[in-house]
């Protein structure tokens, strides 16, 4: 499977471009944005819109920038909110948990992922999250400030891929907690090949 990620465009125009352009190249099966794809919500319809027509299944999550409210709006046949939610394509289960982005601790999250655990089993698990994960180079400035709730979640999930943003200094870092490679993916986009 072949995923296109990005995250933390805040509206910017020439990352939606490079998200459409390596979309007509490279022709993923679906697309990611783990959050912050607009600036305070300012042109989400307009954002949301111009990845819809993209014709690829686009999971998406908010971030600090959005509300979960604003993203579900807009959803779509090629538009899938999954903020707290699951999603499963072939052997692979995705689950996002979007906003936060400042806080080490969230017991909620640690709460509500316990309601999918027996989804989880025997599948390639997908953790989508906003905020990156603690003790890793993608939360790394000058201190770590990731989520420990995050990491430890990792650890007990042990999911294939975590793809995360918000720590705009670290886009494109990329790092392993075990054998979960964490991806924060930047406002261009990466490929992933999972």
């Amino acid at each position: 499977m072949k995923i296109l990620a990005f995250s933390d465009i805040h509206g910017k125009k020439s990352a939606l471009i490079k998200i459409k352009n390596k979309t007509m190249k490279e022709n993923p099966n679906l697309l990611i944005c783990a959050g912050d794809l607009s600036f305070f919500s300012q042109k989400l319809k307009i954002l949301i819109n111009y990845l819809d027509n993209l014709n690829k299944p686009l999971l998406i999550i908010h971030g600090n920038h959005e509300s979960i409210e604003s993203i579900e709006k807009y959803k779509s046949k090629n538009i899938i909110p999954i903020h707290n939610k699951i999603f499963l394509i072939d052997n692979y289960i995705f689950f996002g948990y979007g906003g936060g982005g400042f806080t080490k601790i969230d017991k909620k999250l640690e709460k509500e992922i316990e309601k999918y655990k027996l989804e989880f089993k025997n599948k390639k698990l997908i953790i989508i999250t906003h905020a990156p994960p603690y003790n890793t180079k993608l939360d790394l400035i000058l201190n770590h400030i990731g989520n420990k709730s995050i990491r430890n979640i990792i650890l007990k999930y042990k999911p294939i891929l975590a793809i995360s943003g918000h720590i705009h200094e670290n886009e494109t870092q990329e790092d392993y907690i075990q054998k979960t490679k964490c991806i924060n993916p930047g406002m261009y986009g990466k490929i992933i090949k999972i």
